[in-house]
């Protein structure tokens, strides 16, 4: 599975965990670009807002574009059998 195949699978349990819930979609993409926003501004240093708004661009201007992108990040599983292990989150102290 690649990164992306596993960004996926995440995304479409947070959806899961909606449950009914209004925007359940909305509300896990929402989740996951907030994570992504932070850790690029966290990381890519000046440059993350740059980054971001080269995304946004291409997505806005050359969707086509944007979704070959998606498509070269990914493997060919089957998505139904494509799933993440979830690991507990364990907190160290030094």
């Amino acid at each position: 599975m690649t990164p992306m195949d596993k960004v996926e699978v995440l995304y479409h349990d947070l959806v899961h965990g909606y449950g009914d819930a209004k925007d359940g979609e909305v509300r896990a993409a929402s989740k996951l670009l907030m994570v992504a926003l932070y850790n690029l501004k966290e990381n890519a240093g000046d440059q993350w807002y740059d980054i971001v708004d080269e995304y946004t661009e291409i997505l806005k201007n050359d969707s086509a574009r944007f979704e070959q992108f998606m498509q070269s990040n990914r493997s060919h599983y089957d998505d139904d059998v494509m799933t993440i292990p979830v690991f507990k989150h364990r907190s160290f102290q030094a």
